[in-house]
């Protein structure tokens, strides 16, 4: 973790940088899995690698395509997918369309301390957010039902094998820890031929290439989030779980669907706008402004076990723990507001987590001008 991301620049754009990597990987003539969500960053990846099968640069037949269905998902999220199995199936390639019992986090049983909630549960089949689509698989010889999450599913499955994943450094920490740590763990290879796409770069190649992308993005633009909050990821997630209340004036029964599967969705509703999802209340400004974030944060990470209840709120703060010791002196008033919101409210993804770290090279270059 004390290692740091540097940036170097190449002579050529960032579609052209995409197409080479993923050339090389699909030199090897070996299956090449790719996984796809429906978000706009798989869309992007999506849309290089069917360039270049149409352009007859890498063969289809070495590509299998996994979508691991969540099923608290959008509707427009289904249709993206939908168009873009048919897409690749047209192709040659093979598509996995995977409805599995598998372990994800859920923010909203914080309280209770039990943070996962098991997708596509078969003893909750009478009220899951969605019918389970047709075209699905929903069983796999190396699953372990109810016991794993999708990433120790696929790291399970995509051994030995290329895998490329359409993920970008300025998304997620997950993905700067990758980079800052590439030892390799008897795994096939993770490529990450979009990991340096800007938003700005994102969006650019959707409206160039004129592609279809879920229209909740444009959902979440009217009601006021930012470029990088526009994150369409599973309902349960500290990230999303927050638009639910907004999104209901676009689909009206959505959180009678989402509380009748997860009974403590009902939270958003009562305490969307506080710090349990990060939010601060309009009344509490002041009060805010003069908060000792940094005593606080110092005390909560003195002592996890006193102030974390669950393994993965203890393991967030852990990792926060490592990233107050790297900020050091470098440490902005706002960075330690950051840090208490994170670990009030909890950062499962870590995107709070990455953005501190892959701001301290300029941090501590701006110190040292001054």
């Amino acid at each position: 973790m004390g290692k740091i991301v540097r940036q170097k620049s190449e002579t050529y754009d960032v579609v052209s940088a995409a197409k080479k990597r993923v050339i090389n990987v699909f030199q090897h003539k070996k299956p090449v899995f790719m996984a796809f969500s429906g978000g706009k960053d798989s869309i992007c990846m999506a849309g290089v690698v069917l360039e270049l099968i149409r352009a007859g640069k890498i063969n289809p037949k070495q590509l299998i395509v996994v979508f691991i269905d969540e099923e608290a998902i959008f509707p427009d999220v289904e249709r993206i997918v939908h168009e873009w199995r048919k897409t690749f199936l047209l192709e040659g390639a093979q598509f996995w369309w995977m409805c599995l019992e598998v372990k994800h986090f859920n923010c909203f049983n914080l309280l209770s301390e039990d943070e996962t909630f098991i997708c596509w549960d078969r003893t909750k089949r009478d009220v899951w957010v969605r019918p389970m689509p047709e075209v699905a698989y929903t069983s796999h010889p190396k699953l372990k039902p109810v016991k794993d999450s999708y990433q120790d599913f696929l790291e399970r499955v995509t051994k030995g094998y290329a895998n490329i994943v359409g993920v970008r450094v300025t998304e997620s920490v997950q993905r700067l820890l990758s980079f800052l740590d590439e030892k390799g763990n008897g795994e096939g290879p993770l490529i990450k031929p979009i990991y340096d796409w800007t938003d700005n770069d994102i969006w650019l190649f959707i409206k160039q290439r004129e592609l279809d992308f879920p229209i909740e993005y444009l959902y979440l633009w009217q009601i006021g989030n930012s470029r990088p909050q526009l994150r369409i990821s599973q309902f349960f997630s500290v990230d999303t779980a927050k638009n639910l209340i907004n999104l209901q004036e676009f689909y009206p029964d959505l959180m009678e669907r989402v509380t009748q599967r997860e009974p403590n969705a009902y939270l958003a509703t009562l305490y969307w706008n506080t710090e349990m999802f990060r939010r601060a209340g309009g009344g509490k400004k002041k009060e805010e402004d003069t908060f000792d974030y940094r005593g606080k944060v110092l005390e909560m990470l003195a002592d996890i076990p006193a102030h974390f209840y669950t393994e993965n709120s203890r393991a967030v703060a852990r990792n926060y723990r490592k990233l107050v010791f790297h900020l050091g002196q470098w440490a902005h008033w706002r960075d330690w507001k950051k840090i208490y919101g994170a670990l009030v409210g909890g950062d499962p993804k870590g995107r709070t987590l990455r953005s501190l770290y892959t701001a301290l090279p300029d941090r501590g270059r701006s110190e040292k001008r001054s």
